[in-house]
């Protein structure tokens, strides 16, 4: 059994997030810190988007930003600043490269490559299993999703944030550099929440992103065909496909922190840190891997870091509406963007509104559905 002060398991955002913050803080230079996973990610395999009121943190490894942003749907078209917000793009390898040369740094974090196939509380100390090694930890933080028993309850609904994209690029200058497409709705519904999120790093270049809010995941030829009839739709004919992406963000407000233990504490997707009404997840690790980090530094219980808070219940009532009635996700977005200044809608997307500001949103959108959703939930109790 080999001893360590804390292992990291899983090398995703998450796990690398805490990684770096261990490494850059002098309270952990002591540690041994072990960050385990099948692989190393050094590729491009995801595209991260956020925004920001300010210069920020990873601004020198940013792909690009906007200043404005479009949103479309058969309700509301609107191009908008969002001053003083910046929205930013940053590719995943960009990421892996910046987190790894400061990980390296430091001889004290090491990095093994391994499956890991099990986690379990032993006392007071926290033991892993992978395909070759026993190891013990004082804390573990795990960012894997070992069991899909959020899919087996029935207390919180689950969707899927799925989706597929391609970076193109045009032989002749075509695209609006300047302005990101937010949430095009304009496309086919087929009884679901579906959209398209452009965002073009130079002139010729641009990903298209075909996203959907829904319970199945479709097969690969079906996001193919609508991103080609969306290229086609926009006159887009003389293009290659320079990379792909494609993946899943479980949306829902399933109570994953009641894993936590004495000794393993799970984070990113596997901790609830995914913004469960929309699937946007980086920020959302940014800011929980800095409060994590003040958390062990305090030594406050693992158990006690996740609280709920009256975001949880705005995600909840949401999900609860997509989970019945899937096709109204365009509606209640193009009431949003409609009645709403952008910079409100991007302050309470980010869980930084009060109470007296979430109310001016939430009653320019559609009323009854809400309504109807906090007296059904309200019956079988919030928590």
């Amino acid at each position: 059994m080999t001893n360590y002060d804390y292992i990291i398991v899983g090398s995703g955002a998450s796990g690398l997030l805490m990684a770096y913050r261990m490494s850059l803080d002098s309270f952990f230079d002591d540690a041994t810190i072990l960050l385990v996973d099948k692989e190393r990610k050094t590729k491009n395999d995801r595209t991260w988007c956020f925004w920001e009121a300010h210069n920020g943190e990873w601004d020198s490894i940013l792909t690009t930003s906007w200043n404005t942003i479009k949103f479309k749907s058969d309700i509301y078209r609107t191009k908008k600043s969002i001053t003083p917000y910046q929205y930013k793009m940053i590719k995943s390898s960009d990421f892996y490269k910046k987190i790894w040369c400061q990980i390296e740094k430091k001889e004290n974090i090491t990095f093994l490559k391994e499956e890991v196939i099990g986690i379990h509380q032993n006392n007071n100390k926290a033991n892993i299993i992978t395909v070759n090694n026993k190891l013990e930890a004082k804390v573990v933080l795990n960012s894997v999703l070992f069991t899909n028993d959020y899919q087996q309850q029935n207390k919180y609904p689950v969707l899927q944030q799925h989706f597929v994209g391609y970076f193109i690029k045009t032989k002749y200058d075509l695209f609006e550099d300047s302005a990101a497409t937010f949430m095009d709705f304009t496309i086919p519904q087929k009884g679901n929440t579906r959209f398209m999120y452009v965002l073009p790093y130079a002139k010729n270049e641009a990903l298209f992103e075909y996203t959907l809010f829904s319970s199945d995941l479709l097969e690969y030829r079906e996001y193919k065909i609508a991103i080609e009839a969306y290229l086609k739709e926009k006159k887009i004919k003389d293009y290659e496909i320079i990379e792909k992406e494609r993946g899943s963000i479980p949306m829902t407000c399933y109570e994953f922190w009641k894993a936590n233990s004495e000794n393993i504490i799970n984070i990113g997707t596997a901790g609830g840190w995914s913004k469960a009404s929309t699937g946007f997840t980086f920020k959302n690790i940014d800011r929980n891997s800095k409060r994590l980090i003040e958390h062990m530094k305090a030594k406050k219980p693992l158990q006690t870091f996740h609280k709920k808070n009256k975001f949880w219940l705005y995600d909840l009532l949401l999900l609860d509406i997509l989970s019945e009635k899937n096709y109204l996700g365009a509606t209640i977005f193009g009431h949003m963007f409609k009645n709403n200044q952008p910079q409100k809608i991007l302050k309470f997307l980010d869980e930084e509104t009060s109470l007296l500001e979430d109310l001016q949103i939430q009653l320019k959108m559609p009323p009854y559905q809400f309504v109807r959703a906090l007296f059904r939930r309200g019956l079988r109790r919030f928590f």
